[in-house]
């Protein structure tokens, strides 16, 4: 093999007609070896290569005849200084954190370690982890883009769907056994209709970046399911595809993203920036800590040889490194440019932001972000909190982010669950959260409104434990919340009462109406919508198995629920007055305040101070009014009454009157959560409308002719 110098960017591998240029980055190694490895009867050879030219930093050489395919990963020299952070070890085998494929996964071994003496003193160990640890595959992939177009959904009228590749399909009949499971039984035609005939405009994929399952689950017959462990930011994880060439994994990612981008589906990955998968000081060396740890990882002030851990997975990538930036910009932009995607969720985003200690909007990352031609273009949801001081930053985040709503979905339950929530409270996140996003000059859609998401109860177990149960985790049930703003009407668990069943279906009912009902975007886990239980776990982040893949096997019950969710969809959609790009004049100090939302008392009038104040009104109701957009009022969208009842009785509602007469209007109901489990028929009501007990009524002005 000819060695030449190389180029020192990009960093990676890449080929040319000749051979492959290695580039890896460690600003404070001594030296560098490329180790090319091969696979003969059964046995491993490897060809190691020193890296002689270095350019800031950057470690680099071409060889002439490494084709895609080559198998190959590094030993780094420097110091062995625990105490100030440098944890060099040529013994441990590195994953270059630039690779585009895994072509050798993991086998967990006590050599991949650096074991500790009685003190808790890291002890450097020369025993080679080169047969155990995961390797990089060279790889060149070429793809025909010429079909494909991204859809570029308008933030008001996006619909979200979050879901685990592999857990969507695993049981579902409709998609090819050998597709169940894969990037391409996301994209099946089972998968599509059920997509289009909710209403998904989006599909937020759980993490699909290449991750390591921890130790201590594989040995526990568990594994790292939901992926949040992450090794490689530019390689999809090879186990969700038919083929696990890295090549053949990176191709049927792409079809994947053009089938759902030819049903008009976009596609938004959840990603892992905060931490990577090697845990904390104890756990192993296998890329960013062998290679420059000093440069990689927030070290703790005064104590290098420890951690900044406010991610509470062991190690918080440091963004305020250049190169840590370039390596998270540099995969952002792989995604969008050479994959597809349509944009990001960011796991525990306030880490990406903090500079000294806090999390700032005019960090280097956001700023990076903001600046980029390409990402800004894109859709940017934060994750807003970490596990850091002052973590909790709904609100927080700078244009063109949007967020988790996280105050959303704990007002919105703790409304329906009676554990407090006021009707002010519940107005303000119908109208789009103003109190979060308007004074940064962002729209409703700044909030992305949810009610349950993977961390969590579904929305099925929402309704029926109060109490996790998560010894199946082998954690002695204690991991996972222990607040989860719950109510189970009225007994633990799986209920043999109509009376509860009835009861819960309801609240599902009203949960979901809420969360289509409200402006901002809404975002659906996954299953929701099918009944998903998961038996009161509200942690299985380590079950691959029949406890969090979907059901499709339908009761008569969930199908009905099915049906509800496609018609609150469809309701959404139909509505203009659902999907504002801005905030309602009264939010905004508007003088045509009045005109846009009025909120009713069951008498009609309007709400009072006092009523807001002391909360003692049985139900609300919301009038949505177009009369200045003349594009809504051809359409018949003049009017929308919401009305929400919590209570146990009844309510009688009467109808407002006419903004320009004094007489009242007629009005159809379309949707009715406590006659969501008897045959919908078309109601029309005038002078009042009966609510029943803990049940949301939607009605749609009958436009006069």
């Amino acid at each position: 093999m000819r060695v030449s110098k190389g180029h020192p960017f990009p960093l990676g591998a890449s080929c040319d007609e000749t051979g492959t240029n290695f580039a890896i980055w460690s600003a404070h190694a001594t030296s560098v070896t490329l180790c090319l490895f091969g696979q003969s009867a059964g046995s491993w050879s490897e060809v190691r290569i020193p890296l002689a030219q270095r350019t800031h930093g950057i470690w680099h050489a071409h060889v002439e005849g490494i084709q895609p395919g080559q198998l190959y990963g590094y030993r780094v020299d420097g110091p062995w200084e625990p105490g100030e952070g440098h944890r060099f070890n040529p013994a441990k085998l590195i994953f270059d954190p630039w690779s585009r494929g895994v072509g050798r996964q993991l086998v967990w071994d006590d050599s991949l370690f650096q074991p500790q003496d009685s003190q808790g003193q890291l002890i450097r160990d020369d025993r080679d982890s080169a047969p155990f640890a995961p390797l990089a595959e060279v790889v060149h992939e070429e793809f025909d883009w010429s079909m494909d177009h991204f859809p570029r959904t308008p933030w008001e009228r996006t619909v979200i769907y979050e879901l685990h590749v592999r857990g969507l399909t695993m049981q579902h009949p409709g998609v090819p056994q050998a597709q169940r499971g894969t990037y391409a039984g996301v994209a099946s035609p089972a998968m599509l209709e059920h997509f289009q005939r909710l209403g998904i405009t989006a599909v937020q994929l759980m993490p699909v970046h290449a991750h390591v399952d921890d130790r201590r689950l594989v040995q526990s017959g568990l594994s790292n399911y939901w992926g949040y462990n992450t090794l490689a930011w530019f390689a999809a994880e090879p186990r969700y595809a038919v083929s696990q060439r890295p090549a053949d994994v990176i191709r049927e990612f792409r079809e994947m993203v053009c089938r759902l981008h030819q049903a008009g589906i976009e596609v938004i990955l959840d990603v892992v920036y905060n931490h990577s998968g090697e845990g904390d000081e104890a756990g192993p060396v296998l890329s960013l800590r062998g290679l420059d740890n000093v440069g990689s990882y927030r070290l703790a002030p005064g104590a290098p040889s420890e951690y900044e851990d406010f991610t509470g997975c062991g190690n918080t990538l440091d963004l305020r490194s250049p190169r840590i930036l370039q390596l998270v910009m540099d995969s952002l932009r792989y995604w969008v440019s050479e994959m597809h995607v349509d944009g990001f969720r960011f796991d525990l985003a306030c880490s990406l932001g903090r500079e000294q200690l806090f999390m700032e909007q005019g960090s280097a990352f956001f700023d990076a972000v903001l600046q980029d031609p390409i990402l800004s273009g894109v859709k940017l949801i934060a994750e807003p909190w970490d596990l850091g001081p002052d973590g909790y930053k709904v609100g927080g985040f700078p244009h063109p982010w949007s967020e988790l709503n996280g105050k959303y979905r704990d007002q919105i339950r703790s409304f329906w669950n009676g554990h407090g929530a006021r009707f002010s409270e519940l107005a303000t996140r119908l109208a789009g959260s103003s109190d979060l996003y308007q004074a940064s000059g962002r729209t409703p859609s700044a909030g992305v409104n949810f009610i349950t998401s993977h961390d969590g109860y579904t929305l099925a177990d929402l309704v029926s434990y109060e109490l996790k149960h998560n010894l199946a985790n082998l954690e002695q049930n204690q991991d996972g919340d222990n607040q989860n703003n719950s109510w189970n009407c009225g007994c633990e668990g799986p209920a043999d009462t109509s009376e509860i069943l009835e009861l819960r279906f309801r609240q599902r009912c009203n949960l979901m109406a809420t969360l289509f009902l409200s402006q901002g975007v809404p975002l659906l886990r996954g299953g929701d919508e099918l009944g998903k239980t998961q038996y009161g776990n509200n942690n299985p982040y380590c079950h691959d198995s029949e406890l969090t893949w979907l059901d499709w096997d339908l009761n008569s019950e969930q199908e009905q629920f099915l049906e509800v969710c496609c018609r609150l969809s469809r309701i959404r959609s139909d509505q203009t007055l659902l999907r504002r790009t801005d905030f309602f004049a009264a939010a905004a100090g508007r003088k045509d305040a009045e005109q846009e939302v009025v909120w009713l008392r069951p008498d009609g009038l309007t709400l009072t101070s006092d009523d807001w104040a002391h909360d003692q009104i049985p139900a609300m109701g919301m009038l949505l009014q177009s009369i200045a957009d003349q594009e809504q009022a051809a359409a018949g969208q003049e009017s929308l009454l919401l009305l929400f009842s919590r209570g146990a009785e009844e309510v009688e509602f009467q109808m407002p009157e006419h903004s320009s007469k004094s007489e009242r209007r007629r009005w159809n109901i379309i949707l009715d959560t406590s006659a969501c489990l008897s045959e919908h028929s078309p109601r029309t009501v005038s002078a009042s409308c009966t609510v029943a007990a803990r049940s949301v009524v939607v009605l749609a002005a009958v436009r006069d002719l």
